[in-house]
C-alpha cells in the first residue's frame, strides 16, 4: 500500500483519489479552501441554489465508469440525471428562434433546415461527419491515453476537409508539411454558408473559451459531441455531482484535510517524496497528485519546471495571454416558470467578431480591453424544484465568455455591475419581462473565480484538441520529477467535467499500472 498525497479537492484530483483508494492505496487530500469539488461551486440564498461552475454535464460515460470502478451504486443510482430536451434554443439577433433536439442527428437536420433553409441541415450534417473523423481519429491520445512524449504528432489538425489521404493515426494524418487546414471560423464560412449556422458552430467553441477565429477546425469535435451523446442535468445541480464524489471518496476511506495549504513538494533521492503545509508540516509520500494549475507548480518545486526532460516546448494553453474567464449572474426571480420554457438558451451577440476582440484581444494587442457591451449569454433554467424555495420562484443562471482579470480590471464593481445590466438585457431575449420579475441577483466575476481556484486571471481551462502545432494541448499526466503526477482541467486532456474526470482515471492508472500504462481500453 502506497501513500499518496493529493494537492487539491478538484473534479480530476478527487476522481483519481477515489481510483487509488479503491487500489489499495493510503490516500490523503490537501485542500487550501473550505469545501471540495475545485470549480464546481455553490451559492446558496434564500431558498435559490444554483451552480458556480458548469451547469449541464456531457459525456457522462466517463463518471458512470467512475462510479462503477469504485464502490456498488451507479452513477444513476447516485445522483438524478436527466436529458436536456431540447439540447439548446438559439435565439440571433435577426429574430431567428431555432431550438435543437437532444442526440438526434435527423432532428437538428429538421430544425435547421425550418430556421435557415433548405440544405442548411444537410451542410450541418456533412460537417458533423467529418469532425466524427476527426473524433475517432484522436479520441485515444487525446481523451483515453496519457499525452504521449511524443506529443508533437498530434500538432497537425485532423479535421478532414484539407487532410492528406489516411493511413492511421500516426501516419499521414498528421504528416507535417500537408495541406493547410483552416480555422473553425474559415471551416464554418466555408462549409456552413448561413452567417447564422457558422454564428452556431462558433459559439461552441466560444463556450469552451476557444477563440474560433484561431481554434484548429478540430473544434468541430465539440458540436459532434454533444449531437451524439447529449446533454445531461444532474437534479439538484452540478454540485450535487462534486458532493457524490466526496461521499464516494470517504467510503473508499480517503482522507480530506481542508484549509491545508500546500507549500512545497518534498523531493528525496530524486523523487516526489511528500508535500510540505504552510503551517509547516511535512506529510510523506511515496507519491503527488497535483490538481492544480501547473504554472503554480515551479513555486513548490523551489523554482524547478516540472516538464518531463527532452519537452524543449511544453504543451500550452493556446494563443493568447491566457483562456478567458467567464461573467455569471444568478437571479431570483418571482414567479413560477413556465412549462414550455427551454432549460439552456444561448442569445447570439449581433456582432461576433466585436464581441472576440473585446474577449481575446485583436491580434498583437496584449493591452487593456473592455468588455463587450453585447455579449453571446447562455440561459439556464433548469425545472428542479430543489434549486428554488417553491414553485412561485424560479432560479435561472445567465453567464457568458469574458476576458479574464488583467486585460480586463474585474476588482472593482463597477465592471460587475454593468456587465451584469448587459447579460440581463441580453437574456429578455429569452424571458420576456424578465426585469419586472427580479427579486435580486448575485454577480461572479473573473476575480471571483480566482480567489475559489487559485487560477490567475479566473480563467476556466478548456478540452485538449489536436492542430495549431499542439497549442491546444494541456501538460501531461507525467511529470520530470518521478512520483508527481498531474490531475484535472488544466492538464491532460485538458478542462470540462468529462476531461476533467479522465484526467484523475489516467493518473491512477499510471500509478497503479507503471509509467509505461498505455490508457484504459
Amino acid at each position: 500500500m502506497a501513500r499518496i498525497a493529493v494537492i487539491g479537492a478538484g473534479m480530476g484530483a478527487m476522481a483519481a483519489a477515489a481510483r487509488l483508494a479503491v487500489a489499495g492505496h493510503r490516500v490523503v487530500v490537501y485542500e487550501r479552501g473550505r469545501t471540495h469539488g475545485g470549480g464546481v461551486g455553490v451559492f446558496e440564498r434564500d431558498g435559490f441554489r444554483f451552480d458556480t461552475g458548469p451547469g449541464l454535464l456531457r459525456l457522462p460515460a466517463v463518471y458512470r465508469d467512475l462510479f462503477v470502478k469504485t464502490g456498488k451504486e451507479t452513477l444513476e443510482q447516485t445522483v438524478r440525471l436527466t436529458q436536456v430536451d431540447p439540447a439548446v434554443r438559439h435565439l440571433f439577433a435577426d429574430g431567428t428562434d431555432v431550438a435543437l433536439p437532444n442526440a438526434s442527428r435527423a432532428g437538428v437536420l429538421q430544425a435547421l433546415d425550418g430556421a435557415f433553409g433548405a440544405g442548411a441541415g444537410e451542410r450541418w450534417s456533412d460537417l458533423v461527419n467529418r469532425a466524427r473523423e476527426a473524433w475517432d481519429a484522436t479520441r485515444r491520445p487525446l481523451l483515453e491515453e496519457p499525452l504521449r512524449t511524443d506529443w508533437r504528432v498530434l500538432g497537425s489538425d485532423p479535421y478532414p476537409a484539407a487532410a492528406p489521404a489516411r493511413r492511421g493515426w500516426f501516419g499521414a494524418l498528421f504528416a507535417r508539411g500537408g495541406p493547410r487546414v483552416p480555422s473553425l471560423a474559415e471551416v464554418a464560412r466555408r462549409e456552413l454558408a448561413d452567417p447564422r449556422a457558422a454564428a452556431l458552430l462558433e459559439s461552441h467553441a466560444l463556450a469552451h473559451g476557444l477563440d474560433p477565429r484561431t481554434a484548429p477546425a478540430s473544434a468541430t469535435v465539440l458540436p459532434y459531441l454533444e449531437q451524439t451523446f447529449g446533454t445531461w442535468y444532474v437534479g439538484g445541480g452540478m454540485r450535487a455531482l462534486a458532493d457524490a464524489l466526496y461521499e464516494r471518496c470517504g467510503k473508499r476511506k480517503v482522507e480530506f484535510c481542508f484549509e491545508a495549504e500546500v507549500t512545497g513538494i518534498v523531493e528525496k533521492d530524486g523523487r516526489a517524496a511528500g508535500v510540505e503545509l504552510a503551517d509547516g508540516t511535512v506529510a510523506e509520500a511515496d507519491a503527488v497528485v497535483a490538481g492544480i494549475d501547473p504554472v503554480l507548480l515551479p513555486a513548490l518545486l523551489g523554482g524547478q519546471e516540472p516538464w518531463r526532460e527532452g519537452e524543449d516546448v511544453t504543451p500550452g494553453p493556446g494563443p493568447g495571454a491566457g483562456p478567458p474567464g467567464r461573467l455569471t449572474v444568478f437571479l431570483a426571480l418571482r414567479g413560477g416558470r413556465p412549462e414550455d420554457a427551454v432549460h439552456r438558451t444561448v442569445v447570439h451577440a449581433p456582432d461576433r467578431e466585436a464581441e472576440l476582440t473585446a474577449v481575446f484581444g485583436a491580434e498583437g494587442d496584449g493591452g487593456p480591453r473592455e468588455p463587450c457591451p453585447r455579449p453571446t449569454v447562455t440561459v439556464l433554467r433548469p425545472d428542479d424544484p430543489a434549486i428554488r424555495p417553491d414553485d412561485d420562484h424560479e432560479a435561472v443562471t445567465l453567464s457568458a465568455v469574458v476576458a479574464p482579470h488583467g486585460p480586463v480590471d474585474w476588482t472593482g464593481g463597477e465592471a460587475a455591475a454593468r456587465g451584469a445590466d448587459w447579460l440581463i438585457t441580453a437574456a429578455e431575449a429569452a424571458i420576456p419581462g424578465l426585469r419586472d420579475r427580479i427579486l435580486w441577483h448575485e454577480v461572479r466575476t473573473p476575480c471571483d473565480i480566482a480567489a475559489d481556484t487559485g487560477v490567475a486571471g479566473g480563467s476556466v481551462p478548456g478540452p485538449a484538441l489536436a492542430g495549431a502545432e499542439g497549442r491546444y494541448l494541456r501538460p501531461a499526466n507525467l511529470t520530470r520529477l518521478p512520483g508527481l503526477y498531474l490531475a484535472g482541467g488544466w492538464s491532460h486532456p485538458g478542462g470540462g467535467l468529462a476531461h476533467a474526470g479522465m484526467s484523475g482515471a489516467l493518473v491512477a492508472g499510471l500509478i497503479v499500472e507503471g509509467q509505461d500504462w498505455r490508457g484504459s481500453q
